[in-house]
């Protein structure tokens, strides 16, 4: 008798059928087209796995780019007028072996104070904001696609017609979809991480995610968080601390360096409580070392993407739960539909 559904497995056999999986969501601004931003952004990691010695293999990594839906024509490698917008001023290059990242001790303590402060005086206690005009001017003049983001505006979209937030987050929907089955790693830098947060938790929270990662993240910043607050609210919620995204099973480390103005708020954990699974953010002060053209960007994703925090935490997931020769046949025979039936077998429940 043929049997076409695969019985519920255990938790060890579903684990099988996952294939590892590593997306990424830009930031703020133009960005490069798809492909290159993607190999800029592999390489960086790579770079950051080869300079601490790790001997593995980048599973399969794919962005979830966004940036064509505010900005209609991308930046161009061949552009070579520095005055042009679609210059490149900050492309991926290799770390130089004489970085000095300097003493910031002292700015630390400043920021840490200041920190807790803003949000004292900008935040109620129900994560209503005060003084929304002062915050609103410094979004418009320093993050448009932050203000495009959440102002409403409508954009014209496969769909017909939906906000720029709205397709902004299908991207990534789209792509979570995708490899629901497999076990995946989000990484989100800058406003990337906003997006990836509010996807998790308004339109996929029942997709499993082993690993958050946050780099130069503004998560912390008040506007920020009275802005997804006002969302939960409106779905009924109403609690005075924010919580991790429900479908994060494993980790949620957070990244940034002290001179990264746009992750200010750095202290993640102190706004984030724990989902149902016990996980929060993990904070971590690292050292961003991308400089060009003695230029230092210590918010530039390809520096926060080889740093060594960063990078034992991608070898933790790559080496999490690794397959023997024999569990990676089991992987391949279950995942490969049967030749006598005209259906595909289901591998999950």
């Amino acid at each position: 008798m043929i049997v076409n559904e695969i019985p519920v497995l255990p938790e060890r056999l579903k684990l099988l059928c996952m294939a590892k999986v590593i997306i990424g969501v830009h930031g703020l601004g133009n960005k490069p087209p798809g492909p290159l931003l993607e190999q800029w952004w592999r390489s960086s990691i790579k770079e950051g796995l080869k300079r601490g010695k790790y001997k593995v293999s980048l599973p399969l990594f794919e962005m979830a780019p966004w940036s064509d839906i505010i900005h209609k024509r991308p930046q161009d490698p061949l552009v070579d007028d520095p005055e042009s917008p679609y210059f490149i001023d900050e492309k991926y290059t290799e770390a130089q072996p004489d970085f000095h990242p300097g003493d910031n001790s002292t700015r630390k303590k400043v920021v840490d104070f200041l920190g807790h402060q803003m949000n004292r005086v900008f935040l109620n206690e129900d994560l209503t904001l005060n003084y929304s005009f002062i915050t609103d001017a410094i979004i418009s003049r320093y993050f448009n696609d932050l203000e495009i983001y959440y102002s409403g505006i409508h954009v014209e979209s496969y769909e017909g017609s939906a906000t720029y937030r709205e397709v902004i987050r299908m991207r990534l929907l789209d792509k979570l979809i995708e490899h629901r089955k497999d076990d995946i790693m989000l990484i989100g830098h800058s406003m990337g991480s906003i997006i990836a947060f509010d996807v998790l938790t308004f339109m996929a929270p029942e997709i499993r995610i082993n690993t958050l990662v946050t780099m130069g993240s503004p998560l912390g910043l008040p506007v920020v968080i009275s802005r997804i607050a006002a969302e939960l609210r409106q779905k009924g919620i109403s609690d005075k601390r924010l919580k991790s995204p429900p479908g994060i099973k494993g980790k949620w480390y957070n990244y940034a360096d002290i001179l990264d103005t746009v992750a200010f708020n750095y202290r993640l954990a102190d706004y984030y409580n724990a989902n149902s699974s016990g996980v929060k953010p993990v904070d971590h002060l690292v050292i961003n070392d991308y400089e060009i053209n003695n230029e230092r960007n210590p918010h530039k994703a390809y520096g926060y993407l080889r740093t060594p925090q960063f990078t034992a935490a991608i070898n933790e997931f790559i080496t999490a739960g690794k397959l023997s020769v024999k569990e990676r046949i089991i992987r391949w025979v279950l995942r490969t539909p049967s030749p006598f039936s005209s259906s595909p077998a289901r591998i999950l429940p």
